[in-house]
C-alpha cells in the first residue's frame, strides 16, 4: 500500500479571477511564471509559481475547483487557512509590508514585535488569502 508522504508539492489557492490574480502575485510581488497555461482545457486554466524546490504555488479558479472536485461554491471564510513567509529579518517584514501593500493587499494586521521576541505582519491577497510575513529571530 502506497503511504501518505509528509511532503506537500503544490499549495493551490482558488481564485475569482486568474488574471486578477496572476497580476497581483507576477506583477506586484514579483514572482516568476509562464502566465496562465491550460486555457485550452474545459477547468484547465492554471498558473504556477515555483517556490523552494519540490514545492510550487498554484492558482485555480474557485469555480473550476468547483466543478472539478464536485463541490459547491460557498462563500470563503479567510480566517481557515493563512500561508506564512518567514523572512531574515524585521527590515524584511516592514519592505515585503510596503511591496503587498503598493500591489493592492489588504494589511489586516500591521507589522508589530511579538511578545516572543518575534516581528511580523498579516495581509490579503485579492481574494482574501491570508498570508503572514514573520521574522523568528529564534530560526536565525
Amino acid at each position: 500500500m502506497a503511504k501518505f508522504s509528509n511532503s506537500i508539492s503544490y499549495i493551490t489557492l482558488g481564485v475569482e479571477s486568474l488574471e486578477r490574480s496572476l497580476r497581483f502575485y507576477r506583477d506586484g510581488l514579483g514572482l516568476a511564471t509562464k502566465g496562465i497555461l491550460g486555457e485550452e482545457h474545459k477547468n484547465g486554466a492554471v498558473v504556477f509559481f515555483d517556490f523552494q524546490p519540490g514545492l510550487k504555488l498554484a492558482l485555480w479558479p474557485r469555480k473550476s475547483i468547483s466543478e472539478e472536485c464536485g463541490v459547491p461554491l460557498m462563500n470563503p471564510d479567510p480566517a481557515g487557512f493563512m500561508l506564512a513567509h518567514n523572512v531574515a529579518n524585521a527590515d524584511a517584514v516592514d519592505s515585503i509590508v510596503q511591496q503587498v501593500s503598493d500591489a493592492g493587499a489588504k494589511i489586516v494586521r500591521p507589522a508589530k514585535r511579538f511578545s516572543w521576541g518575534g516581528y511580523g505582519a498579516v495581509f490579503q491577497d485579492p481574494d482574501g488569502h491570508l498570508w503572514e510575513v514573520v521574522w523568528n529571530p529564534h530560526n536565525s
